[in-house]
């Protein structure tokens, strides 16, 4: 198997090409070795794209635990920017086909070479019978129980699901323990990330995420561009604010005018390679 490495905000990714939508089903089963940093290649994901009737080219998403995720932020991003230097498309604007729908990046360029992306992420969805959660109408600042304690959540979902949590001091946040508590609250039928935010300023907000399938990982496109819906839902953040993660910086914004979810950030390469992938072994 072919492969670029590549990471937004050191969110990394083992992405390569495959011939159909469907013909990613075949790496599905291999996602646990080839994301494992110690017996594997190593990344928080595994990335299958290629070109697209439809669209331009599609992106399929697996998680180290073997799931599938609708969408991922920081996988997108790299994946437009693999295309584009692939000569897969003839602007910088591409067209993605996704689990979650189609999603629409651009490449921004500078001398020539890639600065950052923007990812038009669509609108962001409130309703509790479609982020999924239990209950009906919008989920804010829904009291849940947990073994680890009590928590405020908000939920949003950006094609994928995520409940935000605001604390007093984001250092003191044990993401490990209260991170997997939510993930596999009854509440959320499918799971979902999780999102603890520490407001600094109404243009800032610092943000620590438990992703549902991956763990702890260094950013979170999807969830950093939840995290603003809630800040504003909330009254904590204005309609754009850059969110810190512990990889870096991304810039969100909720434009008013359509509704829709804008995300910035880079999308670096980090090597190219190849591996063979081993048997697979049946009990």
């Amino acid at each position: 198997m072919n492969f670029v490495k590549m990471h937004g905000l050191g969110n990394d990714f083992v992405i390569t090409e495959v011939d159909c939508w469907s013909g990613a089903d075949i790496l599905q089963p291999h996602a646990n070795w080839i994301c494992d940093r110690h017996f594997g290649v190593g990344a928080d994901g595994l990335v299958a794209v290629g070109r697209n009737g439809e669209m331009d080219i599609f992106m399929r998403i697996f998680n180290p635990d073997g799931s599938e995720p609708e969408m991922c932020g920081n996988a997108i991003r790299c994946v437009a920017r693999y295309a584009f230097e692939q000569n897969w498309t003839p602007t910088p604007a591409i067209a993605v086909r996704t689990l979650a729908g189609p999603r629409f990046p651009v490449v921004n360029l500078q001398d020539g070479h890639v600065h950052s992306v923007t990812v038009d992420m669509g609108e962001p969805i409130l309703r509790r019978e479609l982020i999924p959660m239990q209950g009906r109408g919008e989920a804010l600042n829904v009291g849940i129980e947990t073994l680890a304690g009590q928590f405020q959540v908000t939920a949003v979902s950006m094609g994928n699901p995520h409940a935000v949590i605001f604390v007093d001091d984001i250092e003191a946040v044990p993401v490990p323990v209260w991170g997997p508590a939510i993930e596999n609250h009854p509440l959320f039928p499918a799971k979902t990330n999780v999102e603890f935010i520490q407001r600094m300023s109404p243009r800032d907000l610092i943000m620590r995420v438990w992703e549902r399938g991956a763990g702890v990982t260094l950013a979170c496109g999807t969830g950093a561009c939840a995290t603003l819906v809630a800040a504003v839902l909330n009254g904590r953040s204005e309609r754009s604010a850059t969110v810190h993660l512990l990889g870096g910086d991304l810039f969100i914004e909720w434009k008013a005018e359509n509704n829709h979810i804008y995300m910035t950030g880079p999308a670096t390469l980090v090597y190219s390679g190849s591996v063979s992938l081993p048997a697979l072994t049946t009990i």
